[in-house]
């Protein structure tokens, strides 16, 4: 994970960082020409835990009364339907060019929602501790 998304809380860090390994370490199959075998794997693996990942985000938000909950949880239960929808055609189609462009769009919409809405979440928390 690199520092530009890094939110300073260090239980969605931490989490984050989970998410992207299990990204990279496809990617990187992929490049060895393994991609085939792991991204069925992945996928599942993401549906799981973005889903734990994102209950604990909204424990957080509940416990400090984030103002901008709604919000962060519409995009929350939005993305869950993304990933389950990838699973489904993973499992179908397997790794193609096209499932693999689907993961990086994946990965890219929640770089972007950390970067703007994580960080704007551990900020709030930072502040009412």
């Amino acid at each position: 994970m690199t520092p530009d998304i890094e939110t300073g809380n260090e239980l969605i860090d931490s989490e984050h960082v989970q998410i992207f390994d299990a990204v990279n370490k496809l990617l990187y199959a992929c490049s060895n020409g393994q991609g085939r075998d792991k991204i069925v794997y992945t996928a599942e693996f993401l549906a799981v835990y973005v889903s734990k990942h994102f209950s604990d985000e909204e424990k957080l938000q509940r416990k400090c009364k984030y103002p901008n909950m709604e919000k962060h949880l519409k995009f929350h239960t939005q993305y869950k339907k993304d990933v389950a929808n990838f699973v489904l055609k993973t499992k179908t189609e397997g790794a193609t060019v096209q499932t693999l462009g689907e993961l990086n769009g994946l990965a890219s919409k929640l770089i972007n929602h950390i970067r703007q809405e994580d960080k704007r979440l551990a900020a709030y928390i930072r502040k009412k501790s």
